[in-house]
């Protein structure tokens, strides 16, 4: 009988299936996760000018704010070392990183382990090696933890831009819209601490209208304390009802800052972001090489309030030679183009010499 055939394993690949695209409801995606020209920004560059030209930002970006005012009050120089405390999207510091070489080095810390990957790789994209950059996932508290393994006593130049990204605003997951469905999380890392939904089903009133009142300045802190201390909200427009609600004497515009404003007291309280400050703000003179400087971006009032105090401080005990005597704030036709820069303030201080 004659042998049969014995079918031999192929050793090509299969070709992967074709997956289409997410489909969506209209003509232009309105779902974050749906816009995906906006997402890949290499790919959809037409897409992304005509997004940012409508004073928009795109979807899982972040625009730098005051970037020409940043580099000339910390002036980077070819071979200097530098720390970008809050690396975010990378835009500050590959401005910073273009102007230290050759012979200069940064190192970009950032706590948020979903964003931090994907910077790396953009600024390795951008033709920044592992001996001019290095990614550090840490809370900017811990700079001086980082400078000492990576061997350095201190450094040239230090900038953090504090708050939240707007890859971290825009994304419904992460939890930290106000506009968005999302669970109401907050965290800048969801792998550790307790969430916002966490924290509000556990906090006395009491305390929560001091965290509204330290946070966010919020003039109803104790009537909305009352209202939303011990009680579950699992989704980040939930809450927003909730306080829209109990305000309903006033007008929505009203309704609508004090909504922002206790999302903002919130996750200021999850990610325990003053005292994150503090901690930097005390180290920071020991990790600035003499004639080092820092540069400072704040959003609000009870971030501006530390950092002046602190650069104040440091001039009167002679740590600084030079501090800024007033904030400087982002240009006219900054905030029509990025209205998300409308808050910001810069303050600026240089340690002396020698």
């Amino acid at each position: 009988m004659a042998d049969e055939h014995v079918p031999q394993p192929s050793s090509e690949v299969a070709p992967a299936p074709h997956r289409r695209r997410v489909r969506y409801s209209g003509k232009n995606p309105r779902r974050f996760e749906e816009k995906y020209k906006e997402h890949d920004p290499q790919l959809y560059a037409e897409t992304v000018a005509k997004v940012v030209a409508a004073g928009k930002t795109p979807a899982g970006t972040h625009r730098p704010i005051m970037v020409a005012e940043i580099l000339e009050v910390l002036a980077p120089q070819p071979g200097e070392v530098a720390v970008d405390c809050t690396l975010g999207y990378g835009g500050h510091a590959q401005e910073l990183l273009a102007r230290i070489q050759p012979g200069g080095r940064l190192l970009g810390l950032d706590a948020d382990p979903i964003e931090l990957p994907k910077t790396e790789a953009r600024l390795r994209a951008a033709g920044f090696g592992p001996d001019v950059f290095t990614a550090h996932r840490s809370n900017f508290a811990g700079l001086p933890q980082v400078l000492a393994a990576a061997d350095h006593a201190g450094v040239d130049l230090l900038l953090a831009d504090l708050g939240v990204s707007s890859m971290q605003i825009d994304d419904p997951a992460r939890g930290f819209s106000v506009k968005l469905a999302g669970p109401l999380d907050m965290r800048m890392n969801p792998s550790r601490g307790q969430s916002a939904a966490a924290l509000l089903e556990k906090i006395r009133p009491e305390t929560l209208g001091e965290l509204f009142r330290e946070n966010a300045d919020e003039p109803l802190a104790d009537e909305l304390a009352t209202l939303l201390a011990g009680k579950k909200f699992s989704t980040t427009t939930a809450l927003a009802d909730a306080v829209r609600g109990a305000l309903a004497r006033l007008q929505r515009e009203a309704a609508d800052l004090a909504v922002r404003r206790v999302f903002q007291a919130l996750r200021i309280a999850v990610n325990d972001e003053f005292s994150a400050l503090d901690t930097w703000l005390r180290h920071l003179p020991a990790c600035l090489n003499p004639g080092g400087r820092v540069a400072v971006l704040t959003f609000h009032s009870g971030e501006d309030r530390r950092v002046k105090k602190a650069f104040a401080a440091g001039r009167r005990e002679g740590v600084f030679v030079e501090i800024a005597d007033e904030v400087i704030r982002p240009t006219v036709t900054e905030r029509n183009a990025n209205p998300r820069s409308t808050a910001a303030k810069l303050r600026w201080a240089r340690r002396v010499a020698a």
